[in-house]
């Protein structure tokens, strides 16, 4: 079997972290026939310095003869003056990674958050909050307040005025709410649906749509919550949540304040799904220039996308099951990357935790 990979490492951390999520799909792929071939793409700042865009053509042409994308991180300090006026005009380095979301139309971005018991002690939050905790949070992401029109910066009589559009289609929630509710047939059968109904239309017609489309699924308990709630629901109560479904800029904020669970983004991965099973998956946090080349970053969280992709595109459920337990393993032998690195912890390097995982995946 083989399994043709858009492997884009972007600007910082990227490269290292990737290389490490590469080096585990191989040792996996070893171990079950699988030949994962990587097609090295650019994107991001480096691809604005090398082509002048943060997307080349060839770059999306490579996604389109792809199976699925691995993507690592794109942006930093040296782009962040780069125009944005318009973002249709827009070359920052996060444009590219919208581009990717909008061109392939990968609308449903998961997010899941389960702690590690080992990771307790990392935690802000006391252990008894995080016992039993196990969220995804599924955030629309190709409408809403970061694609709505009109936007952009206007000269009103000499006055700037910076404009953003939240606005969402029936059929752009149905989509997002579908991909929830089916998510969560296969879990605790549990929706949380996220939005800020008492001030905003747009959060009026959400909540409509789905509650139309819970209709279809008697089986799921739904709720719905205002997104100040959410927020501190899932740091005083996340056991209380299985599925959250949300808007594009509340699904962002609330995921990654998850990351608390494990007092890091360095573990927190993602997936970006549409209809097929092509995806997009990432790590949530970002480029972190200030580790950069380092070889100190955590590699988990590149990996933890790694085995989404397994999952979500290639349905290879129990190779990313062994890669689940293989992280679980090396992190209960006490092994930690500087993020989550405390006295009495063995400290690993970016390259060395890698290795660990795949030695993990041997044995």
């Amino acid at each position: 079997m083989i399994k043709n990979i858009a492997y884009i490492p972007g600007d910082g951390v990227g490269p290292e972290i990737m290389a490490e999520a590469a080096k585990v799909l191989i040792a996996i792929g070893e171990k079950s026939g699988i030949e994962f071939k990587f097609r090295e793409l650019l994107a991001g700042g480096i691809a604005i310095d090398k082509f002048g865009v943060p997307m080349p053509e060839e770059t999306l042409e490579g996604c389109r003869e792809s199976d699925a994308i691995l993507f690592g991180s794109v942006g930093g300090p040296k782009w962040d003056n780069e125009p944005w006026e318009n973002v249709h005009t827009a070359i920052t380095p996060s444009r590219g990674i919208q581009l990717l979301r909008q061109t392939f139309e990968l609308y449903g971005n998961i997010r899941p958050a389960k702690p590690y018991p080992c990771l307790y002690n990392k935690s802000p939050l006391k252990p008894e909050i995080l016992k039993d905790a196990d969220v995804i949070v599924v955030r629309e992401q190709c409408g809403g307040l970061y694609f709505g029109e009109p936007r952009g910066i206007f000269n009103e009589k000499g006055i700037r005025r910076g404009v953003n559009t939240l606005s969402y289609r029936e059929d752009e929630v149905e989509r997002i709410a579908r991909l929830a509710f089916n998510l969560a047939k296969g879990r605790s059968k549990k929706i949380t649906s996220v939005d800020k109904h008492n001030v905003m239309e747009s959060s009026i017609l959400w909540r409509q749509v789905v509650e139309k489309v819970a209709l279809d699924y008697p089986e799921i308990e739904v709720e719905h919550m205002y997104a100040d709630n959410a927020a501190l629901q899932l740091v005083l109560d996340p056991k209380r949540f299985d599925v959250i479904v949300t808007g594009n800029i509340f699904g962002d904020i609330l995921s990654d304040l998850t990351a608390c669970y494990h007092a890091s983004l360095g573990l927190m991965p993602s997936a970006s799904i549409g209809d097929s099973k092509f995806g997009l998956y990432e790590p949530i946090h970002g480029t972190a220039p200030d580790i950069a080349g380092k070889n100190i970053a955590n590699p988990l969280s590149a990996i933890l996308s790694a085995k989404m992709m397994l999952e979500y595109s290639f349905d290879l459920e129990e190779e990313a099951l062994r890669i689940d337990k293989a992280v679980e393993k090396v992190l209960n032998n006490g092994y930690r990357t500087a993020d989550i690195y405390s006295e009495g912890d063995i400290k690993v390097s970016t390259s060395e935790m890698g290795d660990l995982i795949v030695r993990a995946l041997q044995e």
